[in-house]
């Protein structure tokens, strides 16, 4: 929590925010950090913030009273979108030759487990999707 509150929150998530609203001419509230409420979350012990591997698990407790549990717990759709819509972007991205040429990642790891996803016998989403994320930063940042 220490490290969201102090890294990931104003450098990331709250700048995107801030940006997207400012574009819209939209003013923008984040209720969930009301400094009541962060003081609130702080006090309460582990068990009520993680339950069973599950985290945010007294706010999910609170959200299942108002709205119904299979508008909560669908599945995320990237393994999806990277066997459809996005396959073209990411294999571009997760080219061979490209990771093998900049060297942070192992691409015959990469490769195997792209193969996997694509074909269905495994989905990589998650894993996948950091490469991705990491490879379209690099990307965007390379000289």
């Amino acid at each position: 929590m220490y490290l969201d509150l102090v890294s990931y929150l104003p450098d990331d998530i709250l700048v995107k925010v801030d940006r997207a609203s400012m574009g819209m001419s939209l003013e923008s509230r984040v209720p969930l950090l009301d400094h009541r409420l962060v003081e609130f979350a702080w006090q309460l012990p582990l068990s009520f913030k993680i339950h069973q591997n599950q985290g945010k698990w007294l706010l999910r407790q609170v959200l299942y009273r108002y709205v119904p549990k299979e508008l909560i717990e669908r599945p995320k759709t990237i393994d999806k979108w990277l066997r459809g819509p996005l396959r073209d972007w990411a294999e571009a991205l997760l080219n061979p030759t490209r990771l093998q040429r900049e060297g942070f990642f192992n691409q015959a790891q990469i490769q195997e487990k792209w193969l996997e996803h694509q074909s269905g016998k495994k989905n990589w989403q998650y894993s996948l999707w950091d490469v991705l994320m990491f490879q379209a930063w690099l990307e965007a940042n390379s000289t």
